[in-house]
């Protein structure tokens, strides 16, 4: 049975990586006494696999996991168990079961990501940023240099920001994700500071994954938790 498990990450876990996040489930799924599957061979492991691991520093309420388990258990027990066995700052939102149809990892389904991000108290550029953000969402093309560890990239991201909007002090925006086209919000954020004219300082942003979505038809873009079922 395939399974998807989406959780919360908060607080001082935000500061952990993504390998010793691996490793943190693998004992909390052994301590919970959750049936997983394991791979077979001479060095068998949990079959496990996550959807686009968050940097280090970004807080998330909306995470994935997928794993696959040996026997039937209920999504208010599996939750319950898992969330009983997980530190301050981590906690289990759903256990749901993937259908054949709809049964790719969530790593490859990964289409688009919502982010919630401000600026740290005391970090706020000293204009009318909010002013300036409208008018920059207003542009036809936003043009980045797009650096990998081999080349420099021009790119317009523009097409690739689906939708933006200011909530109070905050800054919603859903953005490109996966491995076809990923873009980062502080890379968003370093082409506002360019246009507005204000230097973005470092750790100025306080950022917030909110969730992952994949491409629906018409493009329409699904929750990757709504694709899957709850278990009885």
């Amino acid at each position: 049975m395939k399974i998807r498990v989406k959780f919360s990450k908060h607080g001082a876990m935000k500061f952990i990586g993504h390998l010793d996040i691996m490793r943190y489930f693998q004992k909390a799924i052994r301590r919970a006494e959750i049936p997983i599957v394991f791979t077979e061979g001479f060095s068998p492991h949990m079959v496990m696999s996550f959807a686009s691991p968050l940097g280090v520093g970004i807080e998330s309420e909306g995470e994935y996991m997928d794993i696959e388990i040996k026997e039937p258990l209920s999504t208010e027990e599996a939750v319950r168990r898992l969330d009983a066995v997980m530190s301050e700052g981590m906690r289990i939102l759903d256990f749901r079961q993937i259908p054949e149809e709809k049964a790719s990892n969530a790593m490859a389904l990964v289409a688009a990501a919502d982010y919630r991000i401000r600026f740290r108290e005391g970090y706020e550029p000293d204009l009318d940023w909010k002013k300036l953000y409208t008018a920059f969402l207003e542009q036809p093309s936003i043009s980045i240099i797009k650096k990998t560890k081999k080349s420099e990239t021009e790119l317009d991201i523009r097409p690739l920001i689906y939708e933006s909007h200011l909530e109070g002090d905050s800054i919603f925006v859903r953005l490109s994700s996966g491995s076809a086209a990923n873009i980062k919000p502080e890379l968003m954020m370093e082409a506002f500071a360019s246009y507005a004219g204000f230097s973005l300082e470092p750790f100025s942003l306080m950022v917030t994954r909110i969730d992952l979505y994949a491409a629906g038809p018409d493009g329409t873009f699904v929750s990757l938790n709504e694709l899957g079922e709850k278990i009885g």
